[in-house]
């Protein structure tokens, strides 16, 4: 009989106010992976272990925010579990960015497998300071990440994902730079909440976390996506799941602004349209990184052509961005 890996519960960091928890994560065997793994065999098990995952279905979780405060959820068929309710004041439990710290933990009265190892799992919820002059939204994939999400047959996105260990992938030249100069804003304090919203599954969080981490990146919360079920089709007229979570951001700080980040690659340019014409007002600028495509980069550019309503800056290199961002009063 082969023994059990332990049990682990993977919090995602995540936002929410001074009166509603928000939290997000997933319970699955501790498969042990190492993001600084060398070699390509082990890279690919790595890759291997990280999407085929032994989820712990329908586990009951316990949350403690502070020293008192205790709430109860539950895991889903695919190990994952949300946490979204209004409860009593959480400003006193966070940190001078607006961060909360939380302890998961499994309730082992109505758990089926061993825990097998410490049943403390450190999470951390993100309350945007009250120095916070707007919030930016950020996409991952070729914007401060090099993927190749627009080369032939996706080749260049399998190699980076499946060969290439997080701690050897490589920013966008001075994007570490723009975003922590975006993090303090004008007058250098201001802790302006980042969002990283990306297309990417949830099985790449931890090594997406590892890498904004490793290249000093500004912390903030990191919301991807769930993989379809096979088989299942998109409904007419639903939105694409990126656009429900910047909305959900606007709807969530309402007295906030936001810029958006993203790239010309994909659907980032039709994204932030919309959301800025159903936002008048809310959004500051939208800056987009050019990839290396030029009939992407013509339909952008003919999409953007007639709309002046909000600041909207192609760009080849972060140093652009930066200097507009500095002429619009958006950083020092």
């Amino acid at each position: 009989m082969f023994k059990k890996d332990p049990l682990q519960i993977i919090t995602f960091q995540t936002y929410g106010t001074h009166n509603h928890l928000y939290l997000r994560g997933r319970a699955i065997e501790d498969e042990s992976i190492d993001l600084e793994q060398k070699g390509a065999f082990k890279l690919l098990f790595n890759a291997w272990k990280r999407f085929e995952t032994d989820e712990i279905k329908h586990a009951r979780i316990r949350v403690r925010v502070g020293d008192k405060k205790f709430f109860y959820t539950n895991t889903d068929s695919r190990g994952f579990f949300i946490f979204d309710d209004k409860v009593e004041d959480l400003n006193s439990s966070s940190n001078e960015e607006g961060w909360i710290p939380l302890e998961f933990s499994y309730d082992i009265d109505n758990l089926k497998s061993p825990i097998q190892s410490e049943n403390r799992f450190e999470g951390e919820m993100l309350i945007p300071s009250e120095s916070a002059s707007f919030g930016v939204v950020s996409d991952i994939d070729d914007t401060i990440l090099h993927t190749g999400l627009v080369s032939i047959l996706k080749w260049r996105v399998v190699f980076n994902t499946l060969l290439t260990s997080a701690g050897k992938r490589i920013p966008l030249d001075g994007a570490p730079q723009f975003y922590n100069l975006l993090h303090k804003g004008k007058t250098g304090n201001e802790s302006n909440p980042i969002f990283y919203v990306s297309h990417s599954p949830w099985n790449l969080y931890r090594y997406l976390k590892y890498f904004l981490r490793k290249n000093n990146f500004p912390k903030g919360p990191i919301i991807l996506r769930s993989f379809p079920k096979p088989f299942s089709k998109k409904a007419n007229g639903n939105l694409p799941q990126k656009q429900k979570e910047i909305i959900n951001l606007l709807n969530t700080y309402t007295e906030l602004n936001f810029i958006l980040i993203g790239d010309s690659g994909e659907y980032d340019p039709y994204i932030y349209m919309n959301i800025a014409m159903d936002y008048p007002g809310r959004i500051m600028a939208i800056y987009l990184i050019n990839v290396n495509h030029k009939r992407k980069m013509r339909r952008v550019k003919m999409l953007y052509e007639n709309y002046k309503t909000t600041p909207v800056l192609l760009v080849d290199h972060t140093k652009e961005a930066i200097t507009h961002a500095r002429l619009h009063g958006f950083i020092a």
